[in-house]
C-alpha cells in the first residue's frame, strides 16, 4: 500500500513538471537505462567468460600435467621392475644375502666389493635408461643398500628410509607401491623432498631377495607447476588420496597431511571447481584427480586476480557510459528546449487571451503537431471572439426580455388583486358559491405565477390538484372525484412545481367518458430504495395501442410518422412532453413519466423521481 502511495506521489510530481523537464528526464532515461543495462550485461558476460575460460584452461593444463606425471611414475614403475628381468641383479642380491648371512663376523672385503660393484653397475645401467632427478636404491634382505652417487643428492638416512619403505611393502607380493613425498637430507647437506616407487625383488622361486626404491625429486614437477601459477596468478597443490601433500607452490606444506582442510574435503569427484573464502580472501579452486595414482592437482586463484582484466573493462565501460550520458544530456537539453519553445510561446499568448486580449496570433512555421496545434489555437481564438460577441448580444436581449417579463408580471398580480376584490363583493352580496370559486381560483393563480423551477413539497402539489378538481366540480357539479393516497412520510418530499396539474388537466379534458356519470381520479405515491413513483389513474375512455404509441412518441419528442393525425391529443401531448422534459433536465435521463392505457378501462400516468437520498440540489 505504501509503495502504491509513493508511486502516486512520484507520478503526480512528474505530471506537474514543466514539459522541457519531462522531455529531458525521458531522454536521460531512454539513454541511461539501456547504456547501464548493456554495460552491466557486458561486464557480467565478460567476467563469466573469463571465469569459464580460466577454468577450462586450468583444467586442461592440470590434466596435461597429471598425464605427464602419470607417465613419469609409469617410467618409475617400469624401472622398479627391471631387477625381475635382470639375472645379474638377482644373482648379486642372492650373493649379498649369502655373504651377510655367512660372513657376519669374518668379513670378506673382496667378495663384498665384487657384489657391490656388480649391483652398482646395474644401477648405473638403470640411471642411463632414466635420466633426470631420479635416484635408484637396491637393498638385499638384510637392508644393505646399493646406489649410485652419479647424480648426487643421495639420502644420508638410507637405512631409516629402507625401514619405512620395507614396512609399507611388507604385505605386497612384488607389485609397485607409490609412496608420497618424504623429506630427507642429502649427501650434499641440503634438505630435499622426493616421492618414491618401491617394489620387492623376487627370485624365480618367488622368494623375497631384496627391495628396489626409485626416488624422484619433486623438481621433476616444479617447472610445470611454476608455469601454471604464472599464467593463473594462483598457487597449486598436489596431494594423494590420504591428504598427504606431494607438492605445493609455497613449499610450506610438503610432506604434511592436510586431509582436514576444507578445500581437500570439497575436492570430490574426478574434476571440478568451487569458490571458497580463506583468510578473508575469496579464491577459485580448480582440481583434477588422476585415475592411476589417485593424486589430485589443485590450483587456487584469488578472485581479484581472476577479475583484474574485467575490472579494467568495467572501468572503461563506466567511463564511456558517463561520457555518453554527458553528451546525451547536452543534446537532450538542446532538443527539449527547442521542442518546447513553441509551446512556451503559446502559453504566453494564452495568458494574454486570459487577460482579455483576443487579437493575439500564433505564427505557424511548421506542419508538425505543434503547427497543427497553432492553427487550432488561432481558430479557437477567432471562434471565442465570435462567441463572446454573440453572448454579449444574447445577454443584451435577455436583459430586455427580463424587463418585459417584469412588466408582464404586473398583469397576473393585477388579476389576482381584482379577483380578490370581486370575491369580497360576492361575499358582501351573500353569493357564497361565487366567493368560494373566486377564492379557489385565486389560490390556483397565486400558486402558478411563481418560478416554475421552484421546489415545492408533494403535499403542496396534491393540494394544488385538489383545488383544481374542486374548481371544476363547481363548473360540472359532482362530475369528478379525486382520491389522494400518499404516505405521511412523503408529504414533505420536494419536487418540481406544477408537474401534476398538467397531467390531471390532460386526464379531465381528453379522458372523460360521457357515458359515465362521474370520473374517478386516483393519485398515489410510493418510495423505493432508488426512486419515488407518483401515479395518477383515471377510469376514463382510455386509448388503444396505436393512439398510446403516438402519444408516447409525442411525449419523448419524436416527430410523428407521415400521415399521422395528432389532433385528438395535440395539446395533451405538448403538456405531458413539457412535464417529461422538465423532469429529465432537472433530475437526469433515468427519470420522467410513462403512460399506460386500455380502451374502456382508463389511463395511468406514472412519474419516476429520484429517492430522497439521490435528489439533485
Amino acid at each position: 500500500m505504501k509503495s502504491v502511495i509513493k508511486f502516486d506521489r512520484l507520478w503526480t510530481k512528474f505530471s506537474d513538471m514543466r514539459m522541457e523537464r519531462k522531455l529531458l528526464l525521458v531522454f536521460l532515461l531512454l539513454i541511461t537505462l539501456p547504456l547501464t543495462f548493456i554495460g552491466a550485461v557486458s561486464y557480467r558476460n565478460y567476467a563469466q567468460s573469463i571465469e569459464e575460460n580460466t577454468i577450462a584452461y586450468s583444467t586442461t593444463t592440470l590434466g596435461n600435467m597429471l598425464d605427464n606425471l602419470d607417465d613419469y611414475i609409469d617410467d618409475m614403475n617400469r624401472i622398479s621392475s627391471i631387477p625381475a628381468y635382470q639375472e645379474d641383479i638377482k644373482s648379486n642380491l642372492v650373493a649379498s644375502n649369502k655373504y651377510h648371512e655367512q660372513h657376519a663376523e669374518n668379513e670378506n672385503f673382496d667378495l663384498l666389493l665384487t657384489i657391490q660393484r656388480g649391483i652398482e653397475g646395474n644401477i648405473s645401467f638403470i640411471d642411463n635408461i632414466k635420466r633426470g632427478a631420479t635416484s635408484v636404491y637396491i637393498f638385499d634382505q638384510y637392508g644393505n643398500g646399493y646406489y649410485s652417487a652419479k647424480s648426487g643428492g643421495i639420502r644420508m638416512n638410507v637405512k631409516d628410509s629402507y625401514q619405512n619403505w620395507m614396512t609399507k611393502a611388507a604385505h605386497s607380493s612384488g607389485e609397485a607401491l607409490l609412496i608420497s613425498t618424504q623429506k630427507y637430507t642429502s649427501t650434499l647437506k641440503s634438505t630435499r623432498y622426493a616421492f618414491t616407487v618401491v617394489r620387492k625383488i623376487i627370485d624365480n622361486s618367488l622368494h623375497d631377495i631384496g627391495l628396489i626404491a626409485v626416488d624422484a625429486n619433486i623438481s621433476v614437477i616444479e617447472d610445470q607447476i611454476t608455469k601454471l601459477d604464472k599464467v593463473t596468478r594462483g598457487k597449486s597443490l598436489i596431494f594423494d588420496s590420504q591428504g598427504n601433500v606431494i607438492y605445493d607452490s609455497d613449499k610450506q606444506l610438503l610432506a604434511t597431511n592436510i586431509s582436514d582442510r576444507p578445500m581437500v574435503q570439497r575436492a570430490a569427484g574426478e574434476e571440478g571447481s568451487f569458490y571458497m573464502t580463506e583468510d578473508g580472501v575469496q579464491h577459485l579452486y580448480i582440481y583434477t584427480k588422476s585415475p592411476n595414482t589417485q593424486w589430485t592437482v589443485m590450483t587456487s586463484i584469488p578472485v581479484k586476480e581472476l577479475t583484474r582484466n574485467t575490472a579494467v573493462i568495467r572501468n572503461v565501460t563506466w567511463i564511456l557510459t558517463f561520457l555518453t550520458i554527458g553528451i546525451a544530456l547536452l543534446i537532450s537539453i538542446f532538443f527539449s528546449f527547442a521542442l518546447t519553445k513553441p509551446l512556451r510561446k503559446m502559453m504566453r499568448l494564452m495568458k494574454r487571451v486570459q487577460e482579455g486580449d483576443f487579437s493575439v496570433q500564433f505564427q505557424v512555421k511548421r506542419r508538425d503537431e505543434i503547427g497543427q496545434l497553432g492553427n487550432q489555437f488561432n481558430r479557437m481564438i477567432v471562434r471565442i471572439d465570435d462567441l463572446i460577441q454573440d453572448i454579449y448580444g444574447m445577454e443584451t436581449k435577455k436583459k430586455e426580455a427580463e424587463l418585459h417579463a417584469l412588466q408582464s408580471q404586473i398583469n397576473p398580480h393585477f388579476m389576482y388583486n381584482t379577483l380578490e376584490s370581486i370575491r369580497m363583493a360576492a361575499e358582501l352580496n351573500d353569493d357564497t358559491i361565487a366567493a368560494d370559486m373566486l377564492a379557489i381560483l385565486g389560490k390556483l393563480l397565486r400558486y402558478s405565477i411563481s418560478d416554475l423551477n421552484e421546489k415545492v413539497t408533494l403535499g403542496s402539489e396534491f393540494n394544488h390538484i385538489r383545488y383544481y378538481v374542486e374548481l371544476l366540480n363547481y363548473r360540472y357539479p359532482d362530475r369528478f372525484e379525486l382520491t389522494i393516497d400518499v404516505p405521511e412520510s412523503l408529504e414533505s418530499y420536494e419536487l418540481l412545481k406544477l408537474v401534476l396539474q398538467p397531467i390531471v388537466e390532460n386526464t379531465i379534458y381528453h379522458g372523460m367518458d360521457d357515458n359515465k356519470p362521474r370520473m374517478v381520479i386516483t393519485a398515489s405515491a410510493r418510495e423505493t430504495e432508488h426512486a419515488v413513483f407518483i401515479r395518477l389513474t383515471d377510469d376514463g375512455i382510455g386509448m388503444d395501442e396505436d393512439t398510446l404509441d403516438r402519444l408516447q412518441q409525442s411525449i419523448i419528442g419524436v416527430n410523428a410518422r407521415e400521415g399521422t393525425n395528432y389532433a385528438p391529443f395535440k395539446r395533451s401531448g405538448v403538456g405531458l412532453r413539457n412535464v417529461n422534459e422538465r423532469i429529465r433536465l432537472h433530475y437526469g435521463a433515468n427519470f420522467g413519466l410513462t403512460v399506460a392505457s386500455e380502451p374502456g378501462v382508463g389511463t395511468q400516468v406514472t412519474l419516476k423521481l429520484p429517492a430522497r437520498g439521490g435528489q439533485n440540489e
